[in-house]
């Protein structure tokens, strides 16, 4: 189906057997894609997710530091969490399984650019084909979330998570970006305009991240954040 059927599709008049039909049925697919996705990531303890872009390519120094951030949270215990398919995420599925870590893949089905990749594990890889069970999935089972550099994809799961710790849906798990350069002048934004100018948010907001430019320093964030709480990692 094309865009502009799509669209069309979007604005026809459907009569009640449709309705019935087509969205009652889409209630269990849905609740499948929940069942299966509780029932494997309740199994594999602390983990920390990684966001980053599809498109990065390997040589990119952002896919490197992805790698080097996942090896260093598995080497101290943390199962690494990536959304399953190719560029940084990849980079953080390969530093875990290199590191002998656990690696978990949250892949979703596109029609283009997302595949998974090969250093998922095999019994940690999971297919969706919602978005926002996805994000569930990845807010629910992660206890910390480094981001690198990525696109609308990135932004709408760094920003989810810190959406839900402002909101106290979730509990105040460390988010950090990964890339000042890259990072910067958005959240030079966030505190200059959407604080200082419009004050749509409040000054502790903009303690709800960090942002920094290694994956030591990315790591120790999350390391002394659980060392606070004398949470260790337990496998």
């Amino acid at each position: 189906m094309t865009s502009d059927e799509k669209i069309r599709h979007a604005f026809e008049n459907r009569n009640w057997h449709e309705i019935k039909v087509t969205d009652s049925w889409q209630i269990f697919k849905i609740m499948a894609e929940f069942v299966d996705g509780f029932e494997k990531l309740a199994k594999i303890g602390p983990c920390v997710s990684i966001f980053g872009s599809a498109r990065t390519h390997h040589e990119n120094p952002y896919y490197l530091l992805a790698e080097q951030c996942a090896r260093l949270l598995s080497e101290a215990g943390y199962g690494v969490i990536s959304g399953g398919g190719p560029g940084v995420m990849e980079a953080a599925n390969k530093g875990a399984y290199e590191a002998g870590g656990k690696s978990v893949g949250l892949n979703i089905e596109l029609p283009f650019e997302q595949f998974h990749n090969k250093y998922i594990d095999r019994d940690k890889l999971l297919e969706f084909d919602y978005f926002f069970i996805r994000k569930v999935m990845f807010m629910k089972y992660s206890q910390g979330f480094i981001v690198l550099p990525g696109g609308f994809g990135t932004m709408d799961e760094s920003f989810e998570a810190i959406t839900l710790i402002q909101t106290g849906k979730i509990a105040r798990f460390p988010i950090v970006f990964v890339g000042k350069d890259y990072w910067g002048g958005l959240f030079a934004w966030v505190e200059e305009k959407m604080l200082g100018q419009e004050k749509n948010i409040s000054p502790d907001d903009l303690n709800l991240y960090r942002l920094v430019d290694t994956p030591e320093e990315a790591v120790e964030h999350i390391f002394r954040f659980y060392n606070k709480y004398v949470l260790k990692p337990n496998f």
